[in-house]
């Protein structure tokens, strides 16, 4: 599943399994109804607050339907309590009898559902990017319980925060973000965080938690400048995500090092990329692309290309929800089926009738329980299913990180270069992935890096049991205090080290 529900960066950017990180979304807007009157019964008898829990296997999400009647016309807003509390807009809303169905085009969702008879239940099936599951909804609480998150800060804050924004030119958009750094002792090293996979807000927002946000407090306080952006197309952000690659967002993060070097309060010399997950692809091919980068932070990157990275993330967050491992084997045979014939076949259009066979084939060969975990009752549904699969491996960002390789970027890197990853870590696993990018930069002839794999922490750099998603929301902390520490320290060091000192 894609965007805000997207299961495995951390619900999956693809039904086959790749780690994604979801999305603050556009703020929620008015909507008109086919239905004749808001007073309408069949519209009355849904209007209110709306909850339920959203199984994606990997992990766990709240979601939240709010629906009101104002002015002659249905209006809703669907929230995704466990990212942020993701405001996201109900575009289209029809009631008729017992049902209600709704659409949501910007994550490319949708949910159908029947009231039951006494009116306190809506049963039903959201659907996205291909992938159906049963959500049950009940009245809302009339007090939603927050997660504790001790580590985000509040205002005011002892630094310096502010928004800003700059453009990409080679992109011709505008992104956006917040600029932090403390009060005193300009000018300042300074780091451009760069969000994982899918389209992310500024602060990294997923399962509660906002990532960019606690970590650029802790660089505050501990004197290092920090820019965080919403991803082009998200937020206060221009720009089209939905078409964009790797190598686009590269260009983002270039811009953003730019806007850096053009502010008094920053040492231009001291500038550097920590990149998350794909964040970890998209920092190298910036310092290859701009000389004003003078060190890189590679937190939980991919040092292998996106096929193997897919295949371990899928065998070991399937193995940690308890698959067997015939399923697991199953899982990998067709994962690797549709891999090669991507890599193989350049034409969408003849991928995508090959892919769609092979995924056809899967749902033939599926058990009951195993149609029914993938939302398929009837016809439409599996051919929806066998729609939104094709989509989402079919399409140039999927086949772009399907076959690059980190490896050859790193090659080119020549600045300093700390990478570290959680030992816990289910989505880009620490042993392959830590030592492909220390070899590569070997290779390069790069000495100057640091790699660590840091006991106990997942993908998040939480503390975790498991390390797999469906704890991400669940564990209080946001970032590992240590881990902080470790990264701050290096990046005071590394850019002391690249500043010439006065006499």
């Amino acid at each position: 599943m894609k965007n805000v529900f997207s299961a495995a960066r951390h619900a999956t950017r693809t039904a086959l399994g790749l780690a994604t990180l979801p999305a603050a979304l556009a703020l929620c807007m008015p909507l008109e109804t086919n239905a004749q009157d808001a007073e309408d019964h069949d519209q009355v008898r849904f209007v209110g607050d709306w909850t339920g829990t959203l199984d994606l296997g990997a992990m766990q999400l709240r979601l939240r339907f709010v629906l009101s009647a104002e002015e002659g016309a249905l209006s809703g807003v669907l929230y995704s309590v466990d990212q942020g509390n993701a405001e996201i807009p109900i575009a289209t809303l029809e009631t008729s009898g017992d049902t209600v169905s709704m659409s949501m085009p910007i994550i490319g969702a949708a949910y159908t559902g029947t009231m039951a008879a006494d009116g306190a239940t809506i049963s039903g099936t959201f659907s996205q990017g291909g992938l159906n599951r049963s959500l049950l909804l009940a009245p809302s609480e009339e007090e939603e319980i927050e997660p504790s998150r001790p580590q985000e800060p509040t205002e005011p804050y002892p630094y310096i925060a502010e928004d800003v924004s700059f453009l990409n030119p080679e992109g011709g958009h505008a992104l956006a973000g917040t600029f932090t750094r403390p009060f005193e002792d300009a000018p300042f090293p300074a780091v451009v965080l760069i969000s994982g996979s899918g389209p992310q807000d500024r602060d990294e927002s997923l399962a509660g938690h906002r990532p960019f946000l606690v970590l650029a407090d802790h660089l505050a306080r501990n004197g290092i400048a920090a820019l965080r952006y919403d991803d082009r197309g998200v937020g206060a952000s221009g720009g089209d995500f939905s078409q964009a690659t790797t190598e686009d967002f590269a260009t983002d993060a270039v811009a953003a090092v730019a806007y850096l070097k053009s502010r008094d309060d920053i040492d231009p010399g001291a500038i550097g990329l920590a990149g998350h997950s794909e964040g970890g692809l998209v920092a190298p091919m910036s310092a290859v692309r701009s000389s004003d980068v003078a060190f890189l932070v590679l937190m939980a990157a991919p040092g292998v290309d996106g096929a193997r990275i897919l295949i371990a993330q899928g065998e070991l967050i399937a193995r940690a929800g308890g698959a067997t491992e015939e399923a697991i084997a199953a899982n990998r045979e067709r994962q690797e089926e549709v891999f090669s014939l991507l890599r193989e076949e350049p034409d969408p259009a003849v991928a995508s009738s090959a892919v769609e066979a092979v995924v056809r084939r899967a749902l033939a060969e599926a058990s009951d329980e195993e149609l029914q975990l993938a939302g398929v009752t009837d016809s439409a549904s599996a051919e929806a299913v066998v729609a939104g699969q094709v989509k989402q491996v079919n399409n140039r960002w999927f086949r772009f990180f399907l076959t690059h390789d980190p490896a050859a970027v790193l090659e080119q890197v020549t600045v300093p270069v700390l990478a570290m990853t959680g030992e816990k870590d289910l989505q880009v696993p620490h042993e392959e992935n830590l030592s492909a990018i220390a070899a590569a930069l070997e290779r390069g002839g790069n000495r100057s890096y640091e790699v660590h794999a840091l006991p106990g922490l997942n993908h998040l750099f939480q503390h975790a049991e498991t390390g797999a998603p469906s704890e991400y929301s669940s564990i209080e902390e946001t970032w590992s205090v240590d881990a902080m520490q470790l990264l701050s320290d290096w990046i005071r060091r590394t850019a002391s080290a690249a500043t010439p000192q006065l006499p």
